[in-house]
């Protein structure tokens, strides 16, 4: 049931250099480096159940391989792609016959195990608290959001990292130099140049990184010199790691958003530019960027919002690369803009009093009395016509509903076009209070 215990002919490379030990295994010194945690438990036998947390390339099933080597336990893996309760339960199964033959404990390892469903993770549980299973578990994706608490109750979390460059280089010049496994018996070199694209291009992805040198090293002969030119090549339909529906997709217009918050426009063109990159849909961003305007800049500079909606218009009209260049032109106006979160702040308020308080109905004399039934109820008897009033303005007029007291959603802030609001609905507070007549508030 181990999808790795046998090796087809012709691995590729990234197979034939998964690391055998701890040494040779690179990156993720935060966990493994000397008085690391996950280090400790290793030194102490003391393994738990576990999930590894982490992008493509980094590690997360060749550590779960390393770990049930070092603690001499049975290694049963299955993918939540393919797999289902079944075979949950024929690897319990295993498990009782190796506790029961040879007293060895069984990790079972859940690869992607974001895409079982709540079932598919409870079906494991009570094997996992009772001990027959030591549970670990990898995914890309966030595990307070994928996995149920049950199963994080029971599992530590453990962050790995993008490969940093020297953990890359490391492993580019091990696959170069190891006969055995690697590319040494090939004798290739790298031409400086290309060696840099190839680490670029790798993104903290050290299967991307390896892949990517077999393709390079298939383009030369034994004793031949890896070009700059020929790795380009490779690279002209590469993108880096963006999972469109993942962790990274929200991680960056995460970063977008806040970038534009923080009125910094080259941080939030170079988000922009690295979401196009790694191929999101520019249309999606132009919606967020509507967003934006809304949430962060308000009625602060109201064009903002025209300007971020005529983005939109154009990308959906003109497509690439002149929509692109619309919405970083809305992005950067975002950005430059005073920023004002007051209608956000407002219309979640009543949003909030809305759900909390009872359907109040409208004061009468807000009614429209369009039936002479209506007029006789009192429907809109005593309704002043705000613009027969000084400076079109009712002073003293209640519009909220009588059993509710009058709230203040709205408190403008002093910057753009908001100053001035502000300024006006002082002087109309001003005015209610001069008016004389009898307003709560």
């Amino acid at each position: 049931m181990d999808l790795f215990a046998q090796a087809p002919q012709h691995q590729p490379l990234a197979a034939r250099m998964r690391p055998r030990n701890l040494d040779e295994y690179a990156g993720q010194e935060h966990l493994l480096g000397p008085g690391r945690p996950l280090r400790q438990a290793l030194e102490q036998g003391a393994l738990h159940s576990m999930i590894f947390w982490g992008p493509p390339g980094v590690g997360k099933t060749t550590l779960a391989r390393l770990l049930a080597t070092l603690a001499d336990a049975h290694f049963v893996t299955i993918s939540a792609v393919l797999a289902g309760v079944k075979e949950i339960r024929q690897a319990v199964e295993q498990a009782r016959q190796h506790a029961a033959q040879n007293g060895r404990q069984t990790i079972l390892f859940v690869d992607e195990v974001h895409r079982f469903n709540k079932a598919q993770q409870d079906a494991f549980l009570p094997f996992v608290e009772d001990g027959t299973l030591l549970f670990i578990g990898a995914t890309t994706e966030n595990p307070s959001f994928e996995l149920n608490n049950a199963l994080l109750s029971r599992a530590r979390v453990y962050v790995l990292k993008s490969l940093d460059s020297s953990a890359l280089e490391a492993l580019l010049d091990r696959a170069l130099a190891d006969k055995e496994r690697g590319l040494g018996q090939h004798r290739l070199s790298l031409e400086p140049a290309a060696r840099r694209l190839l680490l670029d291009a790798a993104d903290g992805d050290a299967r991307r990184l390896l892949n990517l040198l077999e393709i390079a090293a298939d383009l030369v002969d034994d004793g031949g010199t890896i070009e700059q030119v020929q790795v380009a090549d490779l690279l002209n339909d590469s993108r880096r790691r963006f999972d469109k529906g993942g962790e990274a997709f929200y991680d960056q217009i995460s970063a977008l958003h806040k970038s534009v918050r923080g009125s910094n426009p080259d941080a939030a063109l170079y988000w922009f530019a690295r979401m196009l990159d790694g191929g999101c849909d520019p249309l999606y961003i132009a919606r967020r960027v509507v967003r934006m305007a809304s949430e962060d800049i308000g009625n602060a500079d109201p064009r903002a919002l025209t300007l971020c909606l005529n983005a939109w218009d154009v990308q959906e009209r003109l497509g690439s690369p002149e929509g692109e260049l619309a919405v970083a032109q809305a992005i950067v106006y975002l950005a430059c803009a005073p920023k004002s979160n007051a209608v956000y702040k407002a219309f979640n308020a009543a949003m909030r009093d809305v759900a909390e308080q009872p359907s109040h109905e409208p004061p009468l004399h807000l009614r429209n009395a369009p039936t002479k039934l209506m007029k006789e109820l009192g429907y809109s008897e005593g309704y002043r016509y705000a613009h027969d009033e000084p400076e079109a303005y009712a002073a003293g007029e209640d519009y909220f509903p009588e059993d509710l007291e009058p709230r203040q959603y709205y408190q403008p802030v002093p910057r753009g076009l908001e100053l001035k609001i502000g300024q006006k609905l002082e002087h109309l507070r001003g005015l209610d209070q001069q008016s004389g007549r009898k307003r709560r508030s």
